[in-house]
């Protein structure tokens, strides 16, 4: 793996899926003690919750699984984003297509869908934010085993 790994994880209004992503994934770099040598981060591609902390039934979720979100904020991608990450994984097709639209082509190749690292056949983890705690649950299973996927990447690298 080269010296230093950045990861954004995207998805629409970063309270849901983009942080539990963040907050799980951190959870398993920790544990394979990678934390001096794998930058995390989140963001969403729409402002609507700026600064706000995750959706109280992802923090709950996430902490039923002995994970945390605390201290996540939410923030739009920016710009400088495409050129400070090695990689940019989207939730969802839809997200994925406006990272594309907003990202210079030379980053194009940083973008991915998070569930491409999963074994699930599934390629998208699906927004909860209308549902209930089962919606959780099921972006926490897919998150897991993406990130599990993901660490397996970059370990591989």
């Amino acid at each position: 793996m080269k010296e230093e790994i950045s990861i954004l994880f995207v998805c629409m209004g970063n309270i849901c899926r983009s942080p539990t992503a963040e907050g799980v994934f951190r959870h398993y770099v920790s544990r394979a003690g990678m934390d001096n040598s794998v930058t995390i981060d989140s963001a969403g591609t729409h402002a609507y919750h700026v600064g706000e902390p995750p959706d109280s039934r992802a923090m709950a979720a996430a902490e039923r699984r002995g994970m945390s979100l605390q201290g996540i904020r939410a923030r739009r991608v920016a710009e400088h984003d495409f050129e400070r990450f090695d990689y940019v994984i989207a939730m969802d097709e839809d997200n994925l297509m406006r990272l594309k639209d907003q990202a210079p082509p030379e980053h194009h190749t940083k973008l991915r869908l998070f569930l491409e690292y999963s074994t699930s056949s599934e390629r998208e983890v699906p927004d909860p934010y209308y549902g209930g705690a089962a919606g959780f649950e099921r972006v926490l299973d897919l998150v897991e085993d993406a990130s599990r996927g993901l660490l397996e990447t970059l370990s591989s690298r």
